[in-house]
C-alpha cells in the first residue's frame, strides 16, 4: 500500500480520534511525515508532521490538542486529536512532505 489513511470518523465537539496511516516503506523511511487536512473550499493545509527522529510541528490552532507520532517499525504515523472543535471537521491525509502523489483521506467530521 503506497498511504492508508483511517480512524476518521463523526465526533461531537470536545471528544477524540485517533487516525492511522500505513506507508510503504519507500514512503516513509527516513522521511518527514505529516498530517493534512482538507475542509470544504478551503485549500489543502499542513496540520501536523514529525521527522525520523521525532521532532514535531503543529499550526498554532491545533497546538495542546493534537499529537503526532509514529512507529518506524512498522511505517505507520498516527494523530492522536483531543478537544475536536467543529472547525477541524476536514478530510485528513498523511504524506511524505514535499511528497505530490495523494493516497486516499479519511474524514473527520466534529459536530457542535
Amino acid at each position: 500500500v503506497q498511504l492508508q489513511a483511517s480512524g476518521g470518523g463523526l465526533v461531537q465537539a470536545g471528544g477524540s480520534l485517533r487516525l492511522s496511516c500505513a506507508a510503504s516503506g519507500s514512503i516513509f523511511s527516513s522521511k518527514v511525515m505529516g498530517w493534512y487536512r482538507q475542509a470544504p473550499g478551503k485549500q489543502r493545509e499542513l496540520v501536523a508532521s514529525i521527522t525520523s527522529s521525532g521532532s514535531t510541528y503543529y499550526i498554532n490552532s491545533v497546538k495542546g490538542r493534537f499529537t503526532i507520532s509514529r512507529d518506524n517499525a512498522k511505517n505507520t504515523v498516527y494523530l492522536q486529536m483531543g478537544r475536536l472543535e467543529p472547525e477541524d471537521t476536514a478530510v485528513y491525509y498523511c504524506n511524505a512532505l514535499g511528497r505530490s502523489s495523494w493516497g486516499k483521506g479519511t474524514q473527520v467530521t466534529v459536530s457542535s
